[in-house]
């Protein structure tokens, strides 16, 4: 629900922590897979054991660099590390080494379909790699919390938008364009549920008019859709009745509480002086060659909105149908499996729109987890396009392929739902009907042509559904003629 703005408006930007999908860590070897017992995968560099030093991962940069270029930014062909100071358990160096003065991706843009379902772009205004830190654990030990440092040390990229949303749709639209982003040219895995992404959202609130800028909260680690829209409308909402009751706000950090549907003060917002920001000694400048920046470039994949393009010019599409199936790295991917069947792209792609995402939605589930492989949806959609099948019983076999599992035509034969097109059967069928019916063949014979449902309805009851339903109208036209 939005919030009640009152006069106001929001002024609203996100920073998102992307988790980049390499093998290693930023600056050492140890592993990044998800899952592992603690501090299993945390070597002496992750641990700041004295003597270790880092070594930038190539790979973090290259990834960078494919961000950088998918939203049209300025690379920075010299960007530094910097230490940011700060103590926390699970932080062993006492610093986070991040980039502050010269990321290695400058200003960019990312255009999206905003939650009216018109296109908005929002400017980034940088996106810098930086470690992670490791995590504190309070639920295993009873009374105690521990330190879990397989996450420090693993390759993130931060992406800062500038404060030009201003609604919590909006920004909720904006970061699923991003996950969908990511994921699409294959720098991010994008599974929320573990941490791959999360986002901070500053927020403030001003009168509408009004220039200046409000004094902004920071809402931490906020790692779903539903979740950014619902803690941006509550932090809204707080902060005009703050306002209303001539209260002050307060620049700090707060954590959203789910359960509840709140925030809640963290800490007091530190400001980049509390950070100490000076260069990391124990790394070298970052300096892009251009030949490999050329190279990044020559491998990037197919970005969304290129494919929405193609989907209209190759498939005639409409263009919200391709940019939904497009935008989708994991869905076009399933879109072009079912069309090596030789399915009709437009009947695959209302499928996937319509009946698919239906059931994924009730059943929670993304298309890569969907129970009907792409080459069954594909010869099912086959068999409609050649009359085997109407649209009844091609959502009956659908729904078997969904619950069960099959092959399409062993499904069709075991139900006996091939389509009857047997034109002179379905003319003496419809002939025993008028003689069976008199009364109802005049009401349509005095311009009661609605009557007409009637006579399809008992076809269709005689026949079980499977008569097929143009054969049975053009006979039932020519038939009922007086």
């Amino acid at each position: 629900m939005s919030a009640d703005l009152r006069g106001y408006e929001a002024v609203i930007g996100l920073e998102v922590h992307v988790q980049l999908m390499t093998a290693s860590k930023l600056f050492s070897g140890a592993a990044t897979a998800y899952g592992a017992a603690p501090n299993a995968q945390a070597c002496p560099i992750d641990l700041a054991l004295p003597g270790t030093l880092p070594v930038l991962n190539l790979e973090a940069v290259r990834m960078a660099i494919r961000f950088g270029l998918a939203i049209n930014a300025q690379l920075n062909q010299h960007s530094t590390f910097e230490r940011k100071n700060y103590f926390y358990p699970d932080l062993p160096k006492g610093y986070q080494i991040s980039q502050f003065e010269r990321p290695v991706v400058g200003a960019g843009v990312l255009t999206f379909t905003g939650a009216n379902g018109q296109p908005l772009s929002i400017r980034i205004t940088r996106a810098h790699l930086e470690e992670d830190a490791g995590k504190s654990v309070h639920e295993l030990l009873p009374g105690q919390s521990g330190i879990d440092l397989n996450r420090a040390g693993t390759p993130l990229l931060e992406v800062v938008s500038e404060p030009d949303l201003r609604t919590a749709a909006d920004a909720a639209a904006y970061f699923k364009a991003l996950w969908l982003l990511v994921r699409s040219i294959g720098i991010c895995d994008g599974q929320l549920q573990e941490g791959s992404m999360r986002c901070d959202a500053n927020v403030s609130v001003r009168r509408v008019g009004q220039t200046e800028l409000g004094v902004r909260t920071e809402i931490k680690n906020i790692n779903s859709f539903r979740f950014v829209e619902k803690a941006i409308d509550y932090e809204i909402e707080r902060q005009i009745d703050v306002l209303e009751s001539s209260g002050t706000i307060i620049r700090e950090t707060r954590l959203y509480d789910a359960e509840r549907n709140e925030t809640r003060t963290m800490r007091v917002k530190e400001s980049s002086e509390d950070y100490r920001y000076f260069p990391d000694p124990d790394l070298l400048p970052l300096v892009l060659d251009e030949n490999l920046i050329k190279a990044v470039r020559s491998s990037m994949p197919e970005l969304p909105a290129a494919r929405a393009v193609r989907y209209q010019s190759s498939f005639g599409l409409a263009g919200v149908v391709a940019a939904a199936l497009a935008d989708d790295p994991d869905l076009s991917i399933y879109f072009e499996a079912v069309l090596t069947t030789g399915a009709d792209p437009r009947l695959a792609a209302n499928w996937l729109i319509n009946d698919v995402s239906a059931r994924l939605n009730e059943s929670g589930l993304m298309i890569d987890g969907c129970p009907v492989p792409a080459l069954c949806l594909g010869q099912l959609i086959c068999r409609l396009s050649d009359g085997t099948l109407s649209s009844k019983t091609a959502k009956i076999v659908f729904d078997t392929l969904w619950d069960s599992g099959g092959e399409v035509d062993a499904i069709i034969d075991a139900a006996g739902l091939r389509q009857m097109d047997d034109r002179d059967a379905l003319r003496s069928l419809i002939g025993e009907l008028i003689a069976a019916n008199p009364d109802q063949v005049q009401q349509f014979r005095t311009g009661k042509t609605k009557v007409l449902g009637f006579f399809v309805g008992q076809v269709m009851q005689k026949t079980k559904g499977t008569a097929n339903p143009k054969s049975v109208n053009e006979l039932l036209a020519e038939l009922l003629k007086p």
